[in-house]
């Protein structure tokens, strides 16, 4: 699944009441479609303006047949909640989320000539009643800031588009003591729409045995295109790692899996003698992201990241901080996407650092703007608030009308420098967007996972969009 970074695509639904100014609501929509267009979003629906049973019944059956990200009901003028919920039920029975819009009004001491916002008030509280995810704005139709928001928040429902229905396969369990990876299967339906296909670790070793050497090739080539000391590697321990990538993309592409988690130790040394990282490296550059130590929640960060960015996420650990340099350092054995790395380093084949094995890779990260994340499980009953020791509410976000009990959006970002590797396997540098010490102490304090993904790029906006769409809290590390 290699997911567009293409702009998203809206659906504008301009609602108005004959009794109101009608030609300035029209004026409304058709400066509201102009600034979409102009900013190269892709529009279904239009500026004609909604006044009636007919045009509601045009309206839903264009938002039931078309592609879309994202529903703008634009409130041209006041009408009572029906329209909108009409509409913006068809948008939420596809995970569609709506996005209410009213425009402010001069106060002239004459007529009240289009009363917005009174519509989005009553709009969203029919919405809330039923459920359906919303955000608002309140800005000018051609208020460049207005598409800003609208950009944002449709690239947050095409993320949460690519969740709904997608297929996360778990090879085997995860490691004794990796609380941190354990997963609730129904949650993750019930918050997102994933779903969660078990598969037997040994099918897996054995269909990874099993391959035949045309496939071991192809692989092995492969991957000396890019680390060409590969070839000075022991070759029978690559080939494994060949035959592992073999079935691992087999399952994915049988089962149309949107991405993995595996536990890929010690099963995969003791049995195959080789490593799975380097396979696991080359399914998250082919943008089917792979997590490792079976951690199915770091798989879902890592497609949510890349649903945004367009481009392949990192399931990583934190090892380091220091006050000095005011930095961490993220690092995992051997499985980022090789796109990620430095372009001034050369990309290594290598050997486990504890089972001395191959294959995985490595290399610095590249310098540039990352995007942290982790879709955070928290323990019963504390899923309702975030605080921080201190005590402050970090975000609880009531804009929308479900509460995801039990989980949290971890949120954080800074900027990765370009320094030599700091460990074996794949490493880099970052210097968080708070002071480093203050980051770890609020992972420490809230109990978070020692894992989380990251992206190149800055979606931070667009994460929090997301969690206000599914009901979640934040805690921003940054």
């Amino acid at each position: 699944m290699t997911i567009s970074n293409s702009q998203p695509t809206v659906a504008l639904a301009a609602i108005a009441r004959p009794t109101f100014d009608v030609p300035l609501a029209q004026s409304v929509a058709a400066a509201a479609l102009a600034q979409l267009a102009q900013a190269g979003l892709h529009v279904v629906g239009g500026d004609t303006l909604i006044m009636d049973a007919d045009g509601v019944a045009h309206a839903q059956q264009t938002l039931r047949t078309a592609e879309y990200d994202l529903l703008v009901l634009l409130q041209a003028s006041f009408a009572d909640s029906s329209m909108a919920v009409a509409l913006a039920e068809i948008a939420a029975a596809r995970r569609i989320p709506a996005l209410l819009w009213a425009v402010p009004e001069a106060r002239a001491g004459g007529r009240l000539r289009l009363n917005s916002l009174c519509g989005i008030n009553l709009a969203g509280h029919a919405l809330m009643l039923r459920r359906i995810p919303y955000d608002y704005l309140l800005t000018p139709a051609d208020d460049p800031a207005a598409v800003t928001k609208v950009a944002t928040l449709a690239r947050a429902g095409r993320a949460l588009r690519t969740l709904h229905g997608a297929a996360i396969g778990v090879v085997g369990e995860h490691p004794a003591g990796f609380d941190t990876c354990a997963y609730d299967a129904g949650d993750l339906a019930a918050l997102f729409g994933v779903r969660i296909q078990p598969t037997a670790l040994a099918d897996t070793l054995t269909q990874a045995a099993a391959a035949d050497a045309t496939v071991r090739d192809h692989f092995v080539e492969r991957v000396t295109a890019f680390a060409p000391n590969v070839a000075e590697l022991d070759q029978t321990a690559v080939r494994g790692t060949a035959g592992v990538y073999h079935a691992l993309r087999t399952l994915i592409d049988a089962s149309q899996l949107a991405g993995v988690a595996v536990r890929c130790w010690p099963e995969f040394f003791t049995e195959l003698g080789c490593a799975a990282c380097g396979a696991m490296s080359v399914l998250n550059e082919e943008q089917r992201p792979a997590s490792c130590e079976a951690d199915v929640n770091g798989t879902v960060t890592s497609l949510l990241l890349q649903a945004l960015a367009g481009a392949p996420a990192f399931i990583t650990d934190l090892v380091s901080i220091e006050a000095a340099s005011d930095s961490g350092v993220l690092w995992h054995c051997g499985l980022a996407p090789v796109s990620m790395a430095d372009p001034d380093s050369a990309i290594l084949g290598t050997l486990h650092s504890n089972r001395k094995l191959p294959l995985l890779f490595e290399f610095p990260l590249k310098p540039g703007r990352v995007t942290v994340a982790r879709l955070h499980r928290t323990a019963p009953g504390n899923g309702a608030e975030v605080r921080s020791p201190k005590s402050e509410v970090l975000t609880q976000d009531s804009g929308l009308t479900t509460q995801a009990a039990g989980y949290q959006l971890v949120i954080g970002g800074g900027e990765m420098v370009r320094a030599p590797k700091s460990f074996t396997g794949t490493s880099g540098v970052l210097r968080f967007d708070r002071p480093a010490t203050q980051v770890f102490d609020t992972i420490m304090r809230l109990g978070l996972e020692h894992h989380v993904s990251i992206v190149y790029g800055d979606y931070r906006e667009e994460l929090r969009s997301v969690a206000r769409l599914a009901g979640l809290p934040v805690v921003e590390l940054t």
